[in-house]
């Protein structure tokens, strides 16, 4: 096999293939958009369906510009942006749920109106700073308005930060609405 074509086998090659105990490469190592979480160690299968086939909504309308991306800290206790910052049309915007879930919680974290909402297979969408009416226990929709963005995340632009946690891991929430899957260029088969 000409190395091009072994290259490229490799590159395609399922992660159930590979050698145990090593990590693929393609993804980055830390919370990239194949899913690997915060504090684990890579997995190259984490979050591989949920890149490759985004199932949420947005939660903002229209589709918002990502303002500040995922950037988590190396370790679990430093400081570091465990969500995105999304820029919101005006202050009072409203915000959905981006799936379906139940609300977890609803109230106040330091200073900040905070929702929460449980997806279900233990992922979970916050929202801050958003103002809403709805209970812990009540049953969103995807696409249901969960609240209102309130102003005082982002100092020049209304804003909602979006976190989302898989159990007690935060991962980007951009590979929910995002195919973000690196692209693979293949080389061209040559002429027989």
């Amino acid at each position: 096999m000409r190395p091009p074509l072994l290259l490229a086998a490799f590159l395609l090659m399922p992660a159930s293939l590979a050698p145990a105990g090593e990590p693929l490469t393609a993804a980055p190592a830390y919370g990239g958009p194949l899913g690997a979480v915060e504090g684990a160690a890579p997995d190259a299968t984490a979050g591989v369906a949920d890149a490759a086939a985004p199932s949420w909504q947005w939660p903002l309308s229209p589709r918002p510009r990502v303002l500040r991306d995922f950037d988590p800290p190396p370790k679990p206790w430093l400081s570091g942006h465990r969500g995105v910052d999304l820029g919101a049309a005006f202050d009072g915007a409203h915000v959905t749920s981006p799936a379906a879930g139940t609300v977890s919680f609803a109230g106040v974290v330091v200073d900040r109106p905070v929702i929460t909402i449980d997806h279900g297979n233990g992922l979970r969408s916050s929202f801050e700073p958003v103002a809403s009416t709805l209970a812990a226990g009540s049953v969103v929709a995807a696409g249901q308005p969960v609240g209102t963005a309130r102003p005082g995340h982002c100092p020049a632009a209304p804003c909602v930060h979006w976190g989302v946690r898989r159990g007690d891991d935060y991962v980007n929430p951009l590979q929910f609405v995002m195919d973000l899957r690196p692209s693979i260029l293949l080389p061209l088969e040559a002429p027989p």
